[in-house]
């Protein structure tokens, strides 16, 4: 990693992990895909006391594996997508944030493995998502929720995959959407932003990798606001949002220009910019940071879903 006074700001209680995360290469996404799911499986295993996990599939075409996890007496229900550029991450590597999500917001959270690039370009992940939303809101009795407390969200990639989902929901008059959770959102192909041309080596997420995400997604389409929602001219008319960026993550600025098109189209946004975290971070689950980021993200679910 380069040494600038950027990398020299990072918390003093992530800096010794920095080492541990995978190099920030997508060049080969069988390979990133394999190292992200070893380290997921080495992680040591969380206590599932308290709460129903079940395997399902959502009907489509093609059908879209699901896993649901029911807490006891759940306020609601969330859609979550996990994160990976696009292109790595599944049910296994997202189970102990989907888990967290659950218990700290005492909602019913369905993880979706979606299709991943570059074998299943734009829209396929789109679409996977939407189908299971749909499916969601159909089916909130069986979850134990009511169709009105249904919120989507997501992590990096997934976050912006999330926002992309309120927008058709709204333009195509699907369902009903109560709150969207962004965390550490992936919603801008241009990469224009001051954070974009500055954090180029930052820890995890560098600009080479957000770039080769972009390019496994789309392939050789040019990006539409389903893509990467920070194209979209009309935020209005969308469900409130939280949105949670990392002080040294290339797509930092992004969302911070997402929260504000949010609210200037009359939008309610919660924004926690958090110092010192980086890209991924949050995979460091002893800092305190982390367990703040995740307790909080826990929270602002609760709030949105009236919980």
């Amino acid at each position: 990693m380069t040494t600038n006074p950027t990398t020299r700001r990072i918390a003093t209680e992530l800096e010794g992990s920095i080492s541990l995360f995978p190099v920030a290469d997508l060049s080969d996404p069988l390979t990133a895909r394999r190292t992200l799911a070893a380290l997921a499986a080495a992680a040591p295993a969380l206590d599932t006391a308290g709460i129903e996990i079940e395997d399902r599939t959502v009907p489509a075409a093609p059908d879209v594996p699901i896993r649901i996890y029911r807490p006891r007496e759940a306020h609601g229900a969330l859609l979550w997508l996990h994160g990976g550029g696009f292109v790595m991450g599944d049910l296994e590597t997202e189970h102990p944030w989907a888990l967290r999500l659950a218990l700290g917001a005492r909602a019913v959270v369905i993880s979706v493995d979606y299709r991943r690039a570059p074998e299943h370009r734009f829209p396929a992940a789109l679409d996977d998502a939407y189908a299971a939303m749909a499916w969601i809101a159909v089916h909130a009795p069986d979850l134990g929720v009511t169709p009105e407390r249904i919120a989507v969200g997501g992590h990096a990639a997934g976050a912006g995959i999330a926002a992309a989902v309120t927008l058709r929901a709204r333009d195509q008059h699907g369902p009903a959407i109560r709150y969207q959770l962004l965390n550490q959102p992936q919603l801008d192909d241009a990469q224009n932003t001051w954070s974009a041309r500055t954090f180029t080596d930052t820890p995890f997420m560098t600009r080479d990798k957000v770039t080769a995400s972009w390019r496994h997604y789309l392939g050789s389409a040019l990006a539409s606001a389903y893509a990467a929602p920070a194209r979209a001219n009309d935020l209005s008319s969308l469900p409130p949002a939280y949105i949670s960026t990392a002080e040294f993550d290339p797509n930092r600025d992004e969302a911070i220009e997402y929260a504000q098109h949010l609210l200037q189209a009359g939008v309610p946004v919660e924004l926690h910019q958090w110092a010192g975290t980086f890209h991924g971070s949050q995979a460091v689950v002893a800092a305190d940071v982390s367990q703040r980021q995740t307790a909080e993200l826990g929270a602002a679910l609760r709030r949105g879903l009236g919980g």
